[in-house]
């Protein structure tokens, strides 16, 4: 006997109780604490603090976002914009992250009572012989009789008749042990990982523009100044050609210049593959095949050293860095997980109810009699399933232990990654400094040479011979020069690259 309206909501009641109540089983996740490392170098090593007379580190400094335009380079900022619009790594990223935000919203609807409905017509002939030697019906509900003889044999004529089922469903399933919101809390870990990845692509897009940009202004300037060498060691190879004709220098001086020319144009051919090399690149950085030219082009001249250089302490790198930000969000997901596979292992609810008419006649459907309703409950548990549960759950906690480490060597990696980046700020520092002395005094040669080839104490063979020396302390220094704008670039990467200081734009909004 069905359930009169007060018994069923004492049972709905009596459902709905556990869920209201009810909590997410497994591990609340909990934030790893920051490193207590106040440095990175031990104790008793010198710690860097002066980058040089051109640069110092300020602790207190914050990390812009938009650092790249700290080098003055328009070039850069340009090149950087579009490729930020026209980079397929960043659409693919984007589209990763819309991918998870839609993969949490779906499962956030696990929360909400599914409702469907349907309508179910029908023609329908039953078989002659339903019901045995009883009278056929004819469609129209008349009873008739075959054959001559009365007390003969009778057979059932078909009978035809349609039928009208709608009804409208309701299904819920209570989270009762919070196994929905353990899947939900997964997949928004996955959200803020995707977001961090995002940041991530951004940061090192923007990096090796920068880095793309130096390397050719460098290569630029070395190919500039091997090309001098090259033209001074053909003058010096005509001269000794000339000696040799008049008999003042043997054919082995003339020799080992020819050697010395040709090793030199074969330095320079290495310089101006490598540029061309560059310069694709920079094409595919900015979403171009290698056929489409970019404007841009950069040369060492241009490209200013940013005198101020911030320096976070590990504590803020664990906040800074977009892979030990996802590292956190993998170690989120797998306690989120664990409490997954406790609850799979828990009674398991559900709730279905229908509401609907039928009838052989759609206008009758809902009429007195048509009506039908159904409410139902049910709880199951799983007895035995070969330990497939039990394993999964074993294997979900070793997954977070498995998260843990590798989110602890994450930190360790970027704390590492920030310690050597100073360290080579320090080293190019001095690298720098001696090759700008080293350039200073060749520079000074090279002018104290020409005078006295002016005066006729030497002649043009040396000249050619500082000229010469004065280029190469040149190409020292433009190597110098480029490799302490690298490695400042890649500080600014090892600290973050200022994601956090990203304005906000209508595109983020709505990815939000």
């Amino acid at each position: 006997m069905m359930k009169s309206f007060p018994e069923l909501r004492c049972a709905v009641f009596l459902i709905i109780l556990p869920i209201v109540t009810g909590c997410a089983v497994g591990p609340d996740f909990k934030r790893p604490d920051a490193p207590k490392a106040t440095g990175y170098a031990p104790a008793a090593a010198s710690v860097p603090v002066l980058a040089g007379e051109s640069q110092r580190f300020n602790p207190k400094a914050d990390v812009p976002f938009d650092w790249w335009k700290l080098f003055g380079s328009p070039e850069i900022n340009s090149l950087i914009e579009r490729a930020f619009k026209a980079n397929p790594d960043i659409a693919s990223a984007q589209a990763a992250l819309r991918q998870a935000q839609q993969n949490a919203v779906a499962q956030q609807g696990f929360f909400y009572p599914t409702v469907g409905v349907s309508y179910s017509p029908s023609r329908n002939k039953l078989a002659g012989n339903m019901g045995g030697n009883s009278p056929g019906i004819q469609g129209n509900g008349t009873v008739i009789q075959t054959g001559s003889n009365p007390a003969g044999p009778v057979y059932n004529s078909p009978a035809y008749y349609n039928f009208h089922v709608a009804q409208l469903t309701v299904g819920y399933v209570p989270d009762v042990f919070g196994l929905n919101r353990r899947m939900v809390e997964s997949a928004q870990t996955q959200v803020d990982a995707q977001k961090m990845q995002l940041e991530a692509t951004y940061i090192t897009l923007a990096s090796n523009v920068v880095a793309a940009a130096i390397q050719e202004a460098s290569l630029r300037a070395q190919i500039a100044a091997m090309k001098k060498v090259v033209g001074f060691n053909r003058q010096m190879l005509e001269l000794l050609q000339a000696q040799y004709r008049l008999g003042d220098v043997s054919g082995v001086d003339v020799a080992a210049q020819e050697s010395l020319l040709a090793s030199v144009e074969q330095t320079l051919a290495p310089l101006q593959a490598q540029l061309e090399q560059t310069r694709d690149l920079i094409r595919a950085l900015a979403g171009n095949s290698p056929d489409e030219e970019v404007e841009e082009k950069f040369e060492l001249a241009s490209l200013h050293l940013p005198v101020e250089l911030p320096l976070s302490l590990p504590s803020r790198i664990v906040e800074q860095r977009p892979d030990v930000r996802a590292a956190e969000e993998q170690l989120h997901f797998a306690s989120a997980q664990a409490g997954v596979a406790i609850a799979n292992r828990l009674p398991q609810f559900a709730l279905t109810a229908a509401i609907g008419g039928m009838a052989d006649n759609p206008s009758w459907m809902f009429r007195s009699g048509g009506g039908f309703f159904n409410l139902a409950a049910s709880v199951s548990q799983t007895i035995f399933d070969g330990g497939t549960l039990h394993a999964r759950s074993r294997a979900a906690e070793q997954a977070l232990i498995g998260a843990g480490a590798q989110y602890r060597s994450t930190v360790i990696a970027a704390l590492q990654n920030v310690a050597d980046t100073l360290y080579t700020i320090q080293s190019d520092a001095s690298q720098l400094k001696a090759a700008a002395s080293g350039a200073l005094a060749a520079r000074t040669s090279v002018e104290l040479v020409r005078k006295q080839y002016q005066l006729g104490a030497v002649n043009y063979q040396a000249q050619l011979a500082a000229e010469q020396n004065d280029q190469l302390a040149a190409i020292n220094l433009t190597q110098a020069q480029a490799s302490r704008l690298g490695v400042t670039v890649a500080l600014y990467q090892a600290l973050g690259g200022g994601w956090w200081n990203r304005p906000v734009t209508p595109a983020d909004k709505r990815q939000q």
